[in-house]
């Protein structure tokens, strides 16, 4: 990781954990810990569309098999909650190797509707499940985490678990794309045929990747079920796998740091368009497409190429002047 991302990454921690001093409000705090929790998933998505160039349209089902897993459990056969979180990371892992070592040899849209019908399964056994995961009315009684007698039971102490998380996968990720690996992924992402003929095992680094991808959303998943110590299967729909694919072309494919305003702005613009209510839809709409349609490579890329070119304008008339 370079010298100017870890400035970033100072500055950007040091902001998150003052903003709850000047925050008074718990329903803003709930907000940013959703956005948290957003991130996780969109780091991983974006890693699995910026990198491998695979599209995923099953990344809901990742982020509920997480929630039941740690909520059914935890609740309903006592588990302990921290080695849990990680027991439903893994067994989600598993269950990404399964589907992903035939799903991934597909292209194009074959492999999108492949992860949407994955998506589409999986909401399908946790509606028709009633018994095991409490079926349309949703799962409660999910107890709040725990660490040495400290109960998180708030929004602040959350917002500290939380973003810290995010923070921490937010480093891991970007040291993964600086190192060995992540040459390797570049590699992929610029040309699959090139990379395998210099020897990179392309299939395999897909799989990883979606594997990886999905025990991320698995982690969020985990976390939003003691989070909100409720959870229902029209949380884990195919809408939320669309939302969560938009944050990363909003943000930028192949930005680690795009995926983080991406899930952001997303997160919370439609709190925000609450002051326009019934065009609150609108407004929404009109901004997405706004976004794709002026700055298809990401917003945060677009408005980082805008600066670069005004720069290069004022260099340019100084030295006129100069002249």
């Amino acid at each position: 990781m370079g010298k100017q991302n870890k400035i970033y990454l100072i500055l950007f921690a040091l902001g998150v954990f003052a903003l709850p001093f000047f925050l008074r409000n718990n329903y803003h705090l709930m907000v940013l810990n959703i956005s948290a929790l957003n991130i996780l998933v969109v780091i991983g998505l974006n890693l699995l569309m910026g990198f491998a160039g695979q599209i995923s349209l099953g990344h809901a089902a990742f982020f509920g098999l997480g929630a039941y897993l740690s909520g059914i459990l935890t609740t309903t056969y006592g588990f302990p909650m921290w080695p849990t979180l990680f027991l439903a990371m893994a067994l989600t892992a598993g269950v990404a190797l399964v589907i992903g070592i035939p799903t991934l040899k597909l292209e194009g849209h074959y492999l999108v509707m492949a992860t949407l019908g994955f998506n589409v399964i999986v909401y399908i056994m946790m509606l028709q499940l009633e018994p095991v995961t409490g079926g349309p009315s949703g799962f409660s009684g999910i107890p709040r985490l725990e660490l040495s007698g400290f109960i998180f039971d708030s929004d602040r102490k959350y917002y500290y678990l939380l973003w810290a998380v995010s923070i921490g996968t937010l480093l891991l990720s970007l040291n993964l794309i600086y190192s060995r690996v992540g040459r390797a992924m570049a590699a992929l992402r610029q040309n699959e045929i090139a990379a395998r003929c210099a020897g990179i095992d392309t299939e395999a680094y897909k799989v990883k990747i979606f594997v990886l991808s999905a025990a991320m959303a698995s982690l969020a998943g985990s976390l939003y079920a003691h989070y909100l110590t409720f959870i229902s299967p029209g949380t884990f729909s195919f809408f939320y796998s669309l939302q969560v694919v938009t944050m990363v072309l909003v943000g930028g494919m192949g930005s680690l740091w795009g995926s983080v305003f991406g899930a952001l702005l997303l997160t919370v613009l439609p709190e925000a368009l609450h002051a326009v209510k019934e065009y609150n839809v609108l407004v929404y709409g009109l901004i997405l497409m706004g976004v794709l349609v002026f700055f298809p490579h990401g917003l945060l890329t677009g408005i980082a190429g805008i600066l670069r070119k005004r720069e290069k304008g004022v260099s340019a008339g100084v030295e006129k002047s100069r002249a």
